[in-house]
C-alpha cells in the first residue's frame, strides 16, 4: 500500500498569487494585494464586495416623486437634509448613518405623501433606523424626540420607524456614496486635502434633489473626479477608471450637476 503523500500547506505569498492573479490589469497596482495582511481591509474579498454593491443599486433605483408630493419641495427637503447633518454632527454620528437615513428619507417619499408638519418626522425616523444600523450606541428614541422639540408623541415616532422599515421591506443594506467613495480613494492613493473635497462635494450634494436618481458608485466617481480637477492633482487616469468601473465619459453630465 502507498503511503499517502503529506500536503503540505500553501503558503501565503502562492495562496495571494493564485487568488489575484488576472484581477487587476497590467499596469496598474493591485491595493487589495498591497494591503493584503491587513484584516480590516478583506482584501480577499474586497473587490467581490464592492461589485455585490454595485449590482444591488438597481434594487434601490429612485424616479422623480415632487410631482405626486403635493405638500412638500425640492426647497423643503434640502432644509431637511440640512437639517438632518446638523443632527448628525450634534450626536456625533457616523457619515454612514447620514447617508443611509436621506436614502431612507427619498425611498419613503418615493411611494408615500407626506404633508408638511410630518416631514421633520420622517427625517428623525430615517435617522434612528440608520443610526441603530450603523452606530455602536444609537441616540435613544427620547434623544429624537428633545431635538424635535417635542413635536411629536412616542408613539408616532415608533409608528413612523416602522412605516420606514416596511416600506424598504426591512432592507437597510443600501449601498451608499461615501462607502464608494472611500474605497476609491483607498485604492487610487488619493491624498487626504483631495479626500476631504471630495467629500464635501459629495455631503452637498446630498441637499441637491437631482442628484437622487444617479447611482451611488457614479456619484462617488464624480465627486472623486471633481476634486482631482479642483486640486490640479492628475486626470481621469486607468487606475481612477478601473476602480471607480467609470470612463471621465461616463461620468461628466454628473460632474457637470455636482459643480453647479
Amino acid at each position: 500500500v502507498k503511503e499517502v503523500e503529506e500536503v503540505k500547506p500553501v503558503k501565503q505569498k502562492s495562496r495571494l498569487s493564485i487568488i489575484r492573479a488576472g484581477i487587476v490589469p497590467e499596469g496598474i497596482h493591485d491595493y487589495d494585494k498591497e494591503n493584503w495582511l491587513d484584516t480590516f481591509q478583506v482584501s480577499e474579498y474586497a473587490m467581490d464586495i464592492f461589485q455585490y454593491l454595485r449590482d444591488r443599486e438597481s434594487l434601490f433605483i429612485m424616479h422623480d416623486y415632487m410631482p405626486k408630493q403635493s405638500y412638500i419641495t425640492p426647497w423643503m427637503r434640502s432644509l431637511l437634509v440640512d437639517w438632518m447633518v446638523e443632527i448628525q454632527e450634534s450626536f456625533e454620528l457616523n457619515h454612514e448613518t447620514l447617508y443611509l437615513a436621506v436614502k431612507l428619507v427619498d425611498l419613503y417619499l418615493c411611494k408615500i405623501t407626506v404633508t408638511k408638519d410630518k416631514l421633520q418626522l420622517l427625517g428623525a425616523g430615517a435617522l434612528f433606523i440608520a443610526a441603530k444600523f450603523d452606530e455602536r450606541i444609537p441616540p435613544l428614541v427620547e434623544d429624537f424626540l428633545y431635538i424635535c422639540d417635542g413635536a411629536y408623541l412616542q408613539k408616532e415616532f415608533l409608528r413612523m420607524e416602522m412605516n420606514i422599515l416596511k416600506n424598504v421591506d426591512f432592507n437597510l443594506g443600501i449601498p451608499l456614496s461615501y462607502r464608494f467613495l472611500r474605497r476609491f480613494a483607498r485604492c487610487t492613493k488619493v491624498n487626504m486635502p483631495t479626500l476631504t473635497l471630495a467629500r464635501y462635494i459629495l455631503e452637498f450634494s446630498l441637499m441637491d434633489y437631482d442628484t437622487i436618481r444617479i447611482s451611488d458608485s457614479k456619484l462617488a466617481a464624480a465627486a472623486l473626479y471633481l476634486a482631482i480637477k479642483m486640486k490640479k492633482v492628475s486626470g481621469w487616469t486607468n487606475i481612477l477608471e478601473f476602480y471607480t468601473g467609470y470612463t471621465e465619459k461616463e461620468i461628466l453630465s454628473t460632474v457637470c450637476l455636482l459643480n453647479n
